[in-house]
């Protein structure tokens, strides 16, 4: 389901926890999954303008903050590749079916600082995926 629409779904908690970076967990009964056991699965790129980027992204033994965070490396890594150091989230969207998570995330790609509020620094987000064991494109 997609995240906050229904059975599966983390609902409006965990979607404002999703935000404010805390762990819904409590939420649905359910404990955070081992990170150590999440297998990640296929990266997607898709270019959608000069810097608006789409990444689909799977996993197995996850969860929404799993997937989301591995769309992120995604996009990290992408944007370094690109020459480019900064990146903004736009939205992502997340699935589950079968003990697959999915995420469709938009993120842009900019060589200086964007406005907003959800930029990443690639750089600094690359170097804390391989410290977290989360690859990238």
């Amino acid at each position: 389901m997609w995240a906050g629409t229904g059975k599966g779904g983390v609902g409006v908690m965990g979607l404002c926890c999703a935000v404010a970076g805390c762990d819904p967990v409590g939420q649905t009964g359910q404990e955070s999954p081992d990170r150590s056991a999440v297998q990640y699965g296929k990266i997607e790129t898709r270019l959608l303008d000069n810097e608006l980027v789409s990444f689909a992204v799977t996993l197995e033994n996850g969860d929404t903050a799993a997937v989301e965070d591995y769309a992120r490396c995604a996009a990290a890594q992408y944007t370094l590749i690109r020459g480019y150091g900064f990146t903004r989230h736009v939205r992502t969207l997340v699935d589950e079916r079968g003990g697959i998570w999915s995420a469709d995330a938009v993120y842009t790609v900019s060589p200086a600082l964007p406005e907003g509020a959800r930029t990443i620094d690639a750089e600094v987000t690359v170097a804390d995926c391989r410290l977290r064991g989360i690859p990238t494109v």
